[in-house]
């Protein structure tokens, strides 16, 4: 694509202030100065940690001919075009979609934000679609899936030119729809601009990122751009049992279709049963039958419906293939004691809602003679206020809490169970313990419980790693549980 073109793509503020001028074809685009190519684009992003701003000289020594940036140098290079733009975020976004050559507009793309399930309605959507007969993309949480290849997943969302490469390579490979988890992160920092949606889900909103954010008034606008920029065309999907679920849309384009267990809605959902084995649920006029569990998941399920059904699939197929459906991977996961007659359940709750939304479920499904075990801890260099909260919620419901470290990151563990730890009265502290060793506290959960128990493991999910001082140690909490169950460890 020639260097003109690329940026008569971006047409919003783009100043007139210029050095230089483009020649020949742009070969490729870049927001970290170690990936440009020759005859590249550098686009200078400000960071929380670094400004990309520093790294122009750097982009120009790795052969980039083109330079976007919000502040011009004082010292141009002869050969490079510079452009000036107030929001180098914005700029790289519809920079990178106009360069890979607008991949969304020729799929069908639909996003899915809230704090708690976007993974599993994403995760469902890319399952059933697929089971449709459609070749199919999934952004997510967990993994990245471009047709039948998996690729690892590093973000919930992204970056916005790893983004458009990514969209482009689901194109090329004949993907007709994509299905992406879209964060808060990523909407403030713009990464999911010049991306076409067919359609957008909310699913709630409950604490969580404050240590971004800064305050809820935040996560909650950050979340609502997403609504803000549909086109007229699209289906905006939103639950309104949640209370912000109208505010999403005050300002769409976008036709909306609401979702909902206990409010009038388009798609309404009624629990029929809940235990473990699964839900029986009746949408609308439609009985359904799942294996999955639990009332977020019933909203889940219900958002997935709403949005086959506004795409104009076959009702009776869908509802057939929801049946069929299965969670992600390390979301209310179970392993099985065969010779225990143990439950283990591993989950990524990691946030007071959903921690609660969990235990609730098992208690719920629960004998009286069952005990609970939890296993959970709070993430470094994150929202700490949420600490408190998830230590309480885990011994309001557990026969015993078990409170250890999840991801410490570049903070002290120990100081990250004092916070938890605060959150406990006297009651509740008498039926805790504090391992900080993550594994000798799956251990002891291991050892503590006898047949019929119920052990529920939560706060990393899926993941494979444990990242300590900026190191990731190998560790899988399912691997984990298993083998403590078995004696092995």
């Amino acid at each position: 694509m020639e260097a003109k073109k690329l940026f008569e793509i971006y047409i919003g503020d783009l100043s007139r202030e210029r050095l230089g001028a483009p020649e020949g074809e742009v070969k490729g685009i870049a927001l970290d100065s170690r990936k440009v190519v020759e005859g590249g684009c550098y686009i200078a992003i400000r960071g929380n940690a670094a400004d990309g701003h520093d790294y122009i000289s750097q982009a120009i020594a790795k052969g980039a001919r083109v330079i976007v940036c919000e502040n011009m140098p004082q010292d141009a290079e002869a050969g490079v075009f510079y452009q000036r733009v107030t929001d180098a975020r914005a700029a790289a976004a519809k920079l990178a979609h106009g360069f890979y050559g607008n991949p969304t507009a020729h799929m069908k793309v639909v996003g899915v934000t809230g704090t708690n399930g976007k993974t599993t309605v994403a995760t469902l959507m890319h399952q059933l679609y697929t089971r449709l007969g459609f070749t199919c993309g999934l952004i997510s949480t967990v993994e990245n899936i471009i047709g039948n290849t998996v690729v690892p997943a590093t973000h919930t969302t992204p970056d916005a030119v790893s983004l458009a490469a990514l969209m482009e390579e689901m194109r090329q490979r004949g993907c007709s729809h994509v299905f992406m988890e879209v964060s808060s992160h990523a909407l403030d920092q713009k990464r999911v601009m010049g991306v076409h949606f067919s359609a957008a889900v909310f699913t709630n909103i409950t604490h969580d990122h404050l240590d971004y954010h800064k305050t809820f008034l935040a996560y909650i606008q950050a979340k609502k751009l997403f609504f803000d920029h549909l086109e007229d065309n699209s289906l905006a999907i939103i639950n309104v049992d949640d209370r912000n679920g109208k505010t999403m849309v005050q300002n769409t384009r976008a036709k909306v279709v609401s979702y909902a267990l206990h409010s009038m809605a388009d798609y309404r959902c009624k629990i029929l049963s809940d235990d473990m084995e699964g839900l029986q649920l009746r949408i609308n006029q439609w009985d359904v039958s799942c294996r999955m569990s639990g009332a977020f998941n019933a909203y889940n399920l219900t958002a997935v419906l709403a949005v086959a059904h506004g795409l104009g699939e076959d009702q009776d197929e869908v509802l057939s293939i929801l049946s069929g459906l299965q969670g992600a991977e390390g979301r209310m996961e179970k392993v099985e004691d065969a010779v225990k007659n143990r439950t283990g359940i591993v989950d990524y709750a990691h946030t007071p809602d959903a921690l609660e939304n969990v235990l609730k479920t098992i208690t719920a499904s629960a004998r009286k003679d069952q005990k609970i075990f939890v296993v959970v801890g709070c993430g470094g260099d994150r929202d700490a206020t949420k600490r408190p909260l998830m230590a309480a919620i885990a011994a309001k419901y557990a026969h015993t809490a078990i409170f250890t470290s999840d991801n410490p990151r570049s903070e002290d563990p120990e100081a990250i169970l004092d916070q938890m730890m605060e959150g406990l009265d006297q009651t509740q502290k008498a039926k805790s313990l504090r391992i900080t060793d993550r594994l000798m506290a799956i251990k002891t959960a291991a050892m503590m419980s006898t047949s019929g128990d119920i052990v529920l493991v939560a706060g990393k999910g899926h993941e494979k790693y444990q990242e300590i001082k900026g190191v990731k140690h190998p560790f899988e909490d399912k691997k984990i549980l298993s083998e403590a169950f078995s004696g092995h460890i």
